[in-house]
């Protein structure tokens, strides 16, 4: 069913995750996942950082990565709430996979070789909460982010099982 007249220009931009200290969500999701900060931007109490995957090989200028924010699919919003990063007493928000919080599940990333990502985030050291080897899917993976968001690695193309050829 095609959309209809009022709802044919929408598109799914960003979603929001926060997160305890910028500076390393920052880098496991530019470093060891290859998004690209578009921008970021400070309020008083909180700051919000938006990434993207990158596909123009680099010929993004940093006003044309900001302006494309909020016209773009794909986007990874992150909050970061300011003194979380230095708060000894803070334990960390509900990833959404466990009570109290259950909820949000997570994110996933399509990448070309599964095997060949794993193999590459498990030499970097990343946290796996599901290998290619576990469970009865083989052809995905589940990693975790610093602030333990699950983060699923697919390929481009899944069979979820019989009757989804």
């Amino acid at each position: 069913m095609p959309p209809s007249v009022e709802t044919a220009g929408y598109q799914f931009n960003h979603t929001m995750i926060r997160v305890k200290d910028p500076e390393v969500s920052i880098k496991f999701y530019t470093e060891i996942l290859g998004m690209s900060l578009l921008s970021y931007h400070k309020f008083e109490s909180f700051t919000l950082y938006f990434l993207a995957f990158d596909h123009s090989g680099g010929a993004m200028s940093a006003k044309d990565k900001k302006d494309s924010r909020f016209n773009r699919e794909g986007v990874l919003e992150l909050t970061h709430n300011h003194g979380t990063e230095s708060d000894t007493a803070f334990t960390g928000y509900a990833s959404g996979n466990s009570d109290p919080g259950r909820g949000f599940g997570h994110i996933a990333i399509t990448v070309p070789d599964v095997a060949a990502a794993c193999a590459r985030f498990e030499q970097l050291g990343v946290t796996f909460k599901k290998k290619l080897t576990d469970g009865s899917m083989k052809d995905i993976a589940f990693i975790l982010d610093p602030d333990g968001y699950w983060i699923e690695v697919v390929p481009p193309r899944l069979v979820l099982g019989p009757g989804d050829e």
